[in-house]
C-alpha cells in the first residue's frame, strides 16, 4: 500500500506542477479523446456506496421574493414563512426576483468561463496553494488529501482575514464583472439575513448585528466535460464552513442535495440564486436551522460553470460566536459550544472535502 500511496503522490505532484488544471487535461487530450487519470477515479467502495442511495423527484423549494420589500405586509410574512421551512426542512433553497439584475449573473458566469477558457500561460500566473494569497486559481484545495481528486478547476478570491479587496488584483478577463456582482449580492444579503433573522423568531438587525456576512470567500467553479461522470466527482459530497452560502450556476445542473437520505437535482432556474444554510447558522441557530451535505457532477459534453460566495462572519480578529441564547430551552438545550471562525476554518481546511460535518468539532 505504501507503494501505492507514493505512487498516487506523485501522479498528483506531476499533475499539481502542470499548472493547467482538469481544464488543461483537457485541451491536451489526444484526437479529443480524454483518458481519466486515476487519481480522478472514485474509489469502488464509494460507487457502490452511492447505489445504495435512491434519487428523488422531489425539488429544492423555489421562494419568489417579489414584494420581500413591503415591511409588515402579508406578502412578506409569507416569504419569511417559506423560508423558515425550507431551512428547517432542506437546508437549500432557490429565490427568484431577488433584485440582481440578469446582465449582472450573466458577466459574472461569463467572466468565470472566459477566465478558464482563456489559454492556459495566462493562467498560469494565478496557479497557486499558498493560503495568504488573495486572488489564486488551483485545482481542489485537498488535492493532496482527498481519496479522489475532483474533476474540477477553481478561481479564488479569499476576503476572509481582509475585507478589502483591490480589484487591480483580479485577472482583467473577469474584473469588472466580479467587482459588479459582489456590489448587488452584498445588498442582497443584507435582506436575507433580515429575512433569515425574522424566520428564526428574532429581531431583523439580529445576525448583521452578529457580522455574519463581513468575511467571505467567491469562488468560480469550472467543470470541464468529463467522460465518465459517474466514477468522478465534479465536487465531493460536503457540507459548507459558512453561515450562508450563494450559488449561481449556469444551464448545466449537476448539483445535488440529500434530502431524507435521497438525492435531490437543484434544477438551473435562469437568474435564481441557491442559497445553503452553512454549518455555522445551523450551530448559532441551535439546530433550528440545517447545515445539508450536497455534491456536483460534471456533464458529458458540457463544461459547466457555478459561482459560490461563502459568508463566514469575523475571523480576524478572532470573534466568538455560539447558540444565540433566545433559541436555547428547555425543549431544545444548548446543543453547541463557543467557537470562533478561525479555529473552525482551520479544522474544516486541514481535512479532505468530505461528508463528515465539522459540526462534531463544536457538537456538546
Amino acid at each position: 500500500m505504501e507503494i501505492l500511496a507514493d505512487d498516487r503522490t506523485k501522479q498528483l505532484r506531476a499533475f499539481d506542477d502542470t499548472k493547467a488544471g482538469v481544464k488543461g487535461l483537457v485541451d491536451a487530450a489526444v484526437g479529443g479523446v480524454v483518458d481519466i487519470p486515476n487519481i480522478f477515479i472514485r474509489p469502488p467502495d464509494e460507487v457502490a456506496e452511492d447505489l445504495e442511495v435512491s434519487k428523488t423527484g422531489l425539488q429544492v423549494p423555489v421562494i419568489d421574493l417579489h414584494g420581500v420589500g413591503d415591511k409588515g405586509s402579508l406578502r412578506r410574512e409569507n416569504i419569511i414563512n417559506e423560508i423558515k421551512h425550507a431551512s428547517e426542512k432542506w437546508g437549500f433553497f432557490q429565490v427568484v426576483n431577488h433584485g440582481i439584475p440578469t446582465i449582472v449573473l450573466e458577466d459574472m458566469l461569463k467572466g468565470v468561463r472566459g477566465f478558464h477558457e482563456q489559454d492556459v500561460e495566462m493562467k498560469k500566473d494565478y496557479y497557486s496553494r499558498d493560503p495568504e494569497r488573495m486572488v489564486k486559481f488551483n485545482t481542489n484545495y485537498d488535492l493532496y488529501m482527498s481519496r479522489a481528486a475532483n474533476w474540477r478547476d477553481t478561481l479564488i478570491i479569499d476576503m476572509l482575514n481582509n475585507y478589502h479587496l483591490d480589484p487591480q488584483d483580479l485577472p482583467s478577463i473577469c474584473r469588472e464583472a466580479t467587482v459588479n456582482y459582489l456590489d448587488h449580492l452584498m445588498k442582497f444579503v443584507d435582506t436575507l439575513l433580515e429575512l433569515l433573522s425574522e424566520a428564526l423568531g428574532l429581531e431583523p438587525s439580529y445576525l448583521k448585528r452578529l457580522e455574519c456576512e463581513k468575511g467571505k470567500s467567491l469562488v468560480g467553479h469550472y467543470y470541464p466535460a468529463c467522460p465518465k461522470p459517474d466514477q468522478t466527482h465534479g465536487l465531493n459530497k460536503h457540507t459548507d464552513a459558512s453561515f450562508i452560502s450563494l450559488l449561481l450556476q449556469d444551464d448545466i445542473g449537476g448539483l445535488q442535495v440529500l434530502h431524507q437520505n435521497q438525492w435531490a437535482n437543484v434544477e438551473p432556474i435562469p437568474s435564481a440564486l441557491v442559497v445553503n444554510i452553512g454549518d455555522l447558522l445551523q450551530i448559532i441557530s441551535n439546530d433550528k436551522f440545517k447545515s445539508v451535505i450536497h455534491r456536483a457532477f460534471g456533464n458529458v459534453t458540457r463544461a459547466r460553470t457555478s459561482v459560490a460566495c461563502f459568508f463566514h462572519g469575523v475571523a480576524t480578529p478572532p470573534k466568538t460566536y455560539g447558540p444565540i441564547e433566545k433559541l436555547i430551552t428547555k425543549e431544545r438545550p444548548q446543543m453547541y459550544c463557543e467557537f470562533t471562525v478561525k479555529d473552525y476554518m482551520m479544522k474544516f481546511y486541514s481535512r479532505g472535502l468530505d461528508e463528515k460535518s465539522g459540526l462534531n468539532y463544536v457538537r456538546i
